[in-house]
């Protein structure tokens, strides 16, 4: 993991121009701020998520600061290889490429011993925090390839926390993604897409209310200021950080 360097805390305007990010898990706290972020760095964001309503009043905020985005409902707990592969192929034919995906996607029901998380629930929130991000990553690589410089960043945590006692399906998916950026990372090394880690530290968000439901709400950062961070790894300024997790430093 690398720590350094801090979170950018400004975002160029040009930073992501000219480029088609995919964002999933658009409409949760980080997504949507992530998508947000890209859109005032000049990107065409196509927004993920199964929660039209939401989906649509994120489209509606990315509109406003930055090229006209796009809304493409999914849901990962459902979605096979096949549909992973008609989603690349359609992004990429009608908006011109695809040069960023951006995983911020996640389940996460509560925190709970390991053999009372009904099988079903186990396999579904393993399946949409490790299984579902790889295989929409491997139907998008081919054309991510045609692009001069691309990303895949994933969004981890802090393995050291969710390694421990009763955080299920979603810890063990989590330690595993990490995992991946290394693996991924060093097989695309002499290629044109950068694959990265993103951990952020403690956020408000509603996954981290599940976790920590008393916890004083103002004593940690909002999605908000990892934003920047995000666009950082998406864009070609992120090359120092291919192949590794970042754990960006913010303020509170």
């Amino acid at each position: 993991m690398s720590t350094a360097p801090a979170a950018p805390t400004a975002i160029a305007a040009d930073a992501l121009a000219g480029r088609v990010v995919l964002v999933t898990g658009a409409h949760g706290g980080l997504g949507a701020e992530a998508a947000k972020a890209c859109a005032r760095a000049g990107a065409t964001v196509v927004l993920l998520g199964r929660k039209v309503p939401r989906l649509n009043r994120v489209y509606d905020a990315v509109k406003a600061l930055g090229p006209e985005p796009a809304i493409y409902p999914i849901d990962l707990a459902g979605a096979d290889p096949a549909d992973y592969a008609q989603l690349a192929e359609k992004v990429a034919t009608e908006l011109g490429g695809l040069h960023g995906l951006l995983h911020c996607a996640a389940e996460f029901s509560g925190l709970a011993p390991l053999e009372t998380i009904e099988p079903e629930v186990f396999v579904r929130c393993l399946h949409v925090n490790f299984t579902a991000p790889w295989l929409l990553t491997q139907a998008c690589l081919p054309w991510l390839r045609k692009a001069d410089d691309s990303a895949v960043v994933f969004v981890t945590d802090d393995p050291a926390r969710v390694g421990k006692a009763y955080w299920g399906a979603y810890g063990l998916a989590k330690q595993g993604l990490v995992a991946l950026v290394r693996q991924l990372g060093a097989e695309t090394d002499m290629t044109p897409v950068r694959v990265a880690g993103l951990e952020p530290g403690p956020m408000r968000t509603d996954l981290r209310a599940r976790a920590y439901a008393d916890e004083g709400q103002l004593r940690v950062p909002a999605p908000a200021a990892y934003a920047p961070a995000c666009v950082h790894l998406l864009s070609p300024a992120g090359a120092a950080l291919r192949g590794q997790v970042w754990a960006p430093r913010v303020p509170a």
